[in-house]
């Protein structure tokens, strides 16, 4: 059995805390590129549909967010991310995992009341949940660590500028009034 200390990851390795090594990384390990992958699978092997029109909601909405998210899963595991620091990207992981947890549960709904109880449809349908399940796991986690950010960012700020006020080199109306 490894240690915890083994378990932590090597530098350049996925630890068992984070997908990617290193503080900065908002994504956390989830399945839910697979479990989008999945549902997404399970909806292409239909072979008839009568109203199609849930159907093919469910299509583009697991197909775009299995895309997205492996996108995002791609650039963090690359770090990737770190060569654009001008992008939130706490804020754009909360964004895709809050949109992509609304629209599964819509689409879920939508494909559960249209379906034709059909083995593939029932197997997209519990996928599609467990996809929303995910997703609105991974927001929960991705809503608290921008809000962390966001609480780290204002301190950084007030304790700059109160060095900055402290800096009589840099205010010269100060220095005046000392002499």
């Amino acid at each position: 059995m490894r240690s915890g200390e083994e378990l932590d990851g090597f530098e350049g390795e996925a630890s068992s805390t984070s997908m990617i090594s290193g503080a900065s990384s908002p994504y956390q390990p989830t399945t839910e590129p697979i479990l989008a992958l999945i549902a997404f699978i399970c909806i292409e092997t239909i072979m008839e549909c009568s109203p199609c029109e849930g159907l093919y909601f469910f299509e583009f909405v697991s197909c775009s967010a299995f895309v997205v998210t492996g996108v995002l899963l791609i650039l963090f595991s690359l770090n990737l991310h770190m060569r654009i620091p001008q992008i939130n990207w706490n804020l754009t992981d909360l964004v895709n995992t809050g949109l992509s947890t609304f629209f599964f549960f819509i689409a879920s709904i939508v494909l559960a009341a249209l379906n034709h109880k059909t083995g593939a449809e029932i197997a997209a349908v519990i996928f599609g949940f467990l996809a929303t399940a995910a997703h609105a796991v991974s927001a929960f986690l991705a809503a608290q660590k921008w809000r962390v950010s966001l609480r780290q960012q204002s301190a950084s700020d007030y304790i700059r500028a109160r060095t900055e006020s402290r800096d009589v080199d840099s205010r010269p109306e100060i220095q005046r009034l000392d002499t």
